[in-house]
């Protein structure tokens, strides 16, 4: 399989897996950026208002625990999307010692236009591939996400892509 391209060419990374999931990584990264840049917390601020959203957990712990973000972070991250009106601590009925983070109408209606731009912003990035094979990729790669064992998931995934970003952009940068 070829997979030469008319700028970029072929080369020792062209079958080299964690290069090209640097690169979609880092080109995905910048689009959503980008796509997300009014929300409080941009990105950060996206995953957890969908997951208010599209999951049920049943507290501000287990939401913290979910996304892989520090119980402290979470607490001022939830404090900004309070304060913008997007998503309300209530107590939880099962626990009145727990709040639930529930998302607001406007919550609901803001991620509804950033879910739209967040997507077009996925396609942007895989503009190479056909729209049935976006969705495959993006299934295959959620599917084995999902199956990764043995990873510490109390560490932030923001931060965890960050270093990942920056240390594939030291690995294709030449050193002077």
């Amino acid at each position: 399989m070829n997979f030469e391209s008319p700028d970029r060419g072929t080369g020792a990374h062209a079958e080299d897996f964690g290069w090209s999931l640097g690169v979609l990584l880092r080109a995905y990264k910048s689009a959503v950026t980008g796509a997300v840049e009014d929300l409080p917390h941009g990105h950060r601020g996206y995953q957890i208002l969908s997951t208010v959203v599209h999951d049920d957990q049943p507290s501000q712990l287990a939401l913290a625990n979910h996304l892989g973000i520090d119980r402290t972070v979470m607490t001022y991250l939830l404090d900004d999307l309070v304060e913008a009106g997007l998503v309300e601590r209530r107590p939880n009925p099962a626990d009145r010692r727990q709040r639930r983070i529930v998302a607001t109408e406007a919550g609901t209606q803001t991620l509804t236009k950033f879910e739209r731009r967040v997507q077009e912003a996925r396609d942007d990035v895989l503009a190479a591939l056909a729209p049935r094979e976006r969705e495959t990729l993006c299934t295959l790669v959620r599917r084995a996400a999902c199956d990764v064992r043995g990873v510490d998931t109390r560490e932030d995934p923001c931060e965890v892509a960050e270093k990942v970003l920056a240390d594939t952009q030291q690995a294709v940068t030449p050193q002077g």
